[in-house]
């Protein structure tokens, strides 16, 4: 899988994976963007809501005609010093309709330890890469 993210100018970028669609992230104006688009922060909240979202719509499919609501509120605890990343996240699943409690928090669990890419994917080693004017530079 890759995505390919461009500089749009001032603090704007917008990434671009193999699904074609386009994923626009700005600062916020206090930080010198001009805030059209979502924060690289709120975007990694939103995919690990949307990762573990599908995976417990999957794991529950058999019962999805007696939910009639699933809503993933995602919060995001920071670092007060730079680079002010996250030292922890909560995800709250409101769930509306009639099913036994039980199966939804197997479904939550299971996306979590087995399915969830972008859960695991935050325990990643991150490396990376410089090709300047298209030569490749040692860091």
């Amino acid at each position: 899988m890759k995505v390919v993210t461009t500089w749009k100018g001032g603090r704007a970028f917008t990434a671009v994976g193999d699904s074609g669609y386009e994923v626009n992230m700005d600062a916020t104006e206090d930080a010198g963007g001009a805030g059209n688009g979502a924060t690289p922060a709120e975007a990694l909240l939103s995919s690990l809501a949307g990762c573990i979202g599908i995976d417990v719509t999957m794991i529950l499919r058999p019962h999805l005609d007696k939910i009639t609501k699933i809503e993933l509120i995602t919060e995001g605890i920071r670092k007060e010093e730079l680079p002010k990343g996250f030292t922890g996240m909560e995800i709250t699943f409101m769930v509306d309709g009639d099913i036994d409690r039980k199966k939804v928090w197997r479904a939550i669990h299971l996306g979590e330890e087995k399915y969830c890419m972008v859960a695991d994917s935050l325990k990643a080693d991150v490396k990376f890469k410089l090709i300047l004017n298209g030569k490749e530079q040692e860091a």
